[in-house]
């Protein structure tokens, strides 16, 4: 089975397109998961896909989009009980 990366990202991450700009950078990279708004105001990811893309996920992730800010990201690597369907979506905040 694949391994998820669960990513937690804080610093200003929330109204500035930041969902949107993990999208796009994960659809780039042909990766799979999901992003979404936590009401503590990170963003929470659960990403999988080839090691290399996940890694320049990663790195794209730190710097963010113009109007934010990336104090850091959180990463745990999950190998159970997680279903990994293809694709990558926005989900509903959480």
């Amino acid at each position: 089975m694949a391994a998820a990366h669960r990513l937690r990202v804080h610093g200003r991450v929330q109204g500035v397109g930041f969902r949107a700009f993990v999208f796009r950078e994960a659809r780039l990279l042909r990766i799979n998961g999901w992003v979404r708004n936590r009401t503590d105001g990170t963003v929470e990811a659960l990403v999988w896909g080839d090691d290399a893309a996940i890694d320049a996920l990663l790195l794209r992730l730190r710097e963010g989009p113009r109007w934010g800010r990336v104090d850091r990201v959180d990463v745990t690597v999950e190998t159970d009980g997680v279903e990994l369907p293809g694709g990558f979506n926005i989900r509903s905040d959480r």
